[in-house]
């Protein structure tokens, strides 16, 4: 429970991320007032506790300093959890630089009390990899303000949906036989995610912890070779045959583990590269100011795959990013956003309420598919991740529920109104803009409209001609789908499925 009941508004950067995402309900619960900077707020405000009384949640930017400065002001502390290690971004150190200089100043600008930071092991500075590097050097910008800041630097962490458990779950589960780098023999001392937000919280209550560094992992030093074999154990798999070649780059890692992991290139090919260097923990005097039972490999490995099975993943290293609106994929909107927005749309009546319904539409994609003709979707996928895009490898967080900003394969939930509307916007690569939305209409006697609309806003000539090749597998693709929904309500359809035009679209069809 905090100590600080006169000043206890804490702010957190990157809430909406896999960290963040974890640490915001559990301030919450320890009696804390969040604030939670978001450029996407609908992101946090469509979590479970996205309403709560003591959340506060802000639209602003750590690049944005004047939205910094403000959502600074009236706090005690602040949670600086802000990577820009993400797809799209080619020079994240820079951009990193930037918002931990925003960050310093707004913190002594609004007279924080601390900043915590939480960061990446490695002692020799000088061969780091760059990711490292610069998780280094965003602790010492934060460091040039004048508020205190704790660090905690971690190696691997250990938990449903990090980015480095997925690379290690997907590689130990698709390949019995595996061709890795060396770095696989390299000392490391990853954590348990539970261990990482213990550690957070409790720098709030220990003033020890003040303007210190503190290296934090499991007791024991291992390597990514006996992670492998400890997965594969956990895991009910068979032993791994796991051989070491010299010649394998990290460049080369990293496109091994984009076509067979959900984790782009894009990001594997840095974590690939600090794989690398050793990480082991050096200042770990913090086990003794906040003492805490710590996950060995094996523990931290089975919790995650506990919460994996049950389908009760918090986050995951997808949730990061922006959410980019989609005005054109409304009907209605008129063509200035570059051009009128190609459309398919259909629809059917089901005997069934929206209610009965929904479940249905909310579990596409994943396990379930796309009801129809997943083979297709599969091949599609498959080109998309051969072109470097994020293909359907990355599947779901959660079999059940969905919020915004979810990942569903090589979609993004950009809105969703339980029992009203889903819609999806794509991620795959594209000359264009896409969007697939699904909406529910009750009508009288019992009986609700199904409407399905796949949007599509063209980029160029090659936009043009990639809608115009696959408009022949449009009957088949979507015409299937929204059956196989209705076919997975077990309700009675009452007419349909048939191709409509969306009264008041603009769009062509």
């Amino acid at each position: 429970m905090n100590s600080h009941p006169e000043n206890n508004l804490i702010l957190v950067t990157g809430g909406s991320g896999y960290i963040g995402g974890r640490l915001i309900p559990r301030l919450l619960d320890a009696g804390y007032r969040v604030r939670a900077l978001a450029r996407t707020p609908k992101k946090l405000a469509g979590r479970p506790w996205g309403n709560h009384a003591n959340l506060e949640i802000i639209k602003g930017d750590v690049l944005d300093p004047d939205s910094l400065t403000a959502a600074a002001a009236h706090c005690r502390a602040a949670y600086y959890l802000v990577h820009s290690m993400l797809p799209g971004v080619h020079d994240f150190a820079n951009t990193d630089r930037i918002a931990a200089e925003n960050m310093a100043h707004a913190a002594s600008h609004a007279g924080l009390e601390q900043i915590i930071y939480l960061s990446g092991l490695g002692e020799d500075h000088a061969n780091l990899s760059h990711h490292l590097q610069s998780r280094t050097e965003v602790g010492d910008y934060l460091r040039q303000g004048k508020v205190p800041v704790t660090i905690l630097r971690a190696a691997m962490i250990i938990g449903s949906g990090s980015a480095s458990f997925e690379i290690l779950r997907y590689l130990v589960d698709r390949l019995p036989v595996m061709v890795t780098p060396r770095w696989v023999s390299t000392p490391c001392q990853p954590i348990g995610v539970r261990n990482v937000l213990y550690y957070l919280i409790g720098c709030l209550e220990q003033p020890q912890t003040l303007g210190r560094t503190f290296d934090i992992g499991q007791p024991q030093v291992t390597n990514y070779r006996e992670l492998m074999e400890t997965y594969a154990e956990e895991a009910g798999l068979r032993k791994r045959l796991i051989i070491p070649i010299p010649l394998l780059t990290p460049r080369l890692s990293s496109y091994w583990i984009h076509l067979v992991t959900p984790v782009p290139a894009t990001i594997a090919r840095p974590l690939a590269e600090g794989l690398s260097n050793p990480v082991v923990c050096t200042e770990n005097s913090i086990t003794e100011l906040l003492p805490q039972e710590l996950f060995d490999a094996r523990k931290a490995i089975r919790l995650a795959l506990d919460r994996i099975r049950q389908q009760q993943v918090e986050t995951t290293w997808s949730d990061s990013g922006n959410l980019h609106p989609a005005e054109w994929s409304s009907a209605g909107d008129p063509s200035w956003s570059g051009g009128s927005a190609f459309e398919d749309s259909r629809e059917l009546v089901l005997d069934a309420s929206a209610e009965e319904i929904w479940p249905a539409v909310t579990s596409i994609g994943g396990d379930v598919g796309y009801y129809y003709a997943n083979w297709l979707w599969q091949l599609r996928g498959l080109i998309d991740r051969l072109g470097g895009g994020v293909g359907l490898q990355r599947g779901r967080r959660s079999a059940a529920a969905l919020y915004p900003g979810d990942v569903i394969d090589f979609w993004r939930v950009l809105a969703i109104k339980p029992q009203q509307q889903l819609l999806l916007i794509a991620e795959m690569k594209l000359p264009g803009k896409g969007t697939l939305s699904f909406r529910l209409i009750e009508q009288d006697q019992g009986t609700t409209t199904l409407q399905q609309t796949a949007r599509f806003l063209p980029r160029g000539l090659l936009g043009l001609l990639y809608w115009y090749l696959i408009t022949p597998f449009h009957f088949f693709v979507f015409n299937g789908m929204i059956r196989g929904i209705a076919a997975a309500t077990q309700k009675p359809i009452k007419s349909g499925p048939r191709k409509i035009k969306v009264p008041g679209s603009a769009e062509r069809t």
